[in-house]
């Protein structure tokens, strides 16, 4: 299986991020989530789709080198120590 749990995560966080971003930003000046002056929805927000990005990213490469264990010779090697113990029952 190819599924790597970066992905997920990266569409999550990303999706999220550019929500509260876009809150952030157009949102009433009434219900900003002000700290000291900063707008934390906004920030937050930029952070949040930032991790989500760099997570998808990583996520998408790491999928692209994996390999499935029949085409690596480790696997093939695995394999051959599985079938001779069942070999050997």
């Amino acid at each position: 299986m190819r599924l790597d749990i970066r992905l997920p995560i990266g569409l999550m966080f990303t999706l999220l991020g550019t929500l509260l971003a876009v809150f952030g930003l157009i949102g009433d000046k009434r219900t900003f989530q002000r700290s000291l002056g900063i707008n934390v929805d906004l920030w937050w927000g930029l952070a949040m789709l930032v991790f989500g990005v760099v997570m998808f990213v990583l996520g998408r490469r790491g999928t692209a080198t994996a390999r499935l264990a029949e085409e690596s010779s480790e696997g093939k090697k695995i394999d051959e120590i599985e079938d001779n113990a069942r070999l050997q029952k």
